[in-house]
């Protein structure tokens, strides 16, 4: 099992919560509190089940695995809203968004590995 902070989805994770919390400040006060919170709350919930996948026996790694999915879908739709409610620019929303997509796509990789590590 290698130390979470090695993986490179737990990096690409770390970097887009990086970069929330550097937008979300940019947000109007309005925003800055409901969808910047709920972006912030996200990135830091792909994290955690980052985490917890990593710390977790195989049998369970992909139930934590599917939840981080989850919130990095929420993560995607959020940041679409902000960039639709003109909080968010669009070269911000395409830099935030390419590292969504590759976090995204390292723990579909992950998943599918560990499905076939099981059976």
């Amino acid at each position: 099992m290698a130390l979470y902070t090695n993986l490179p989805v737990y990096k690409t994770s770390y970097d887009v919560l990086l970069d929330v919390h550097r937008y979300t400040n940019t947000f109007t006060r309005e925003h800055k509190y409901t969808i910047g919170e709920k972006l912030k709350e996200e990135s830091i919930q792909v994290l955690i089940a980052i985490f917890k996948a990593n710390k977790a026996k195989k049998n369970n790694r992909l139930v934590h695995i599917d939840t981080a999915r989850e919130h990095v879908e929420l993560l995607r739709l959020l940041s679409r809203i902000a960039k639709e409610l003109e909080v968010l620019t669009a070269r911000l929303y395409v830099a935030l968004n390419l590292k969504i997509e590759e976090v995204s796509k390292q723990l579909t990789a992950w998943q599918k590995y560990t499905a076939g590590a099981i059976t």
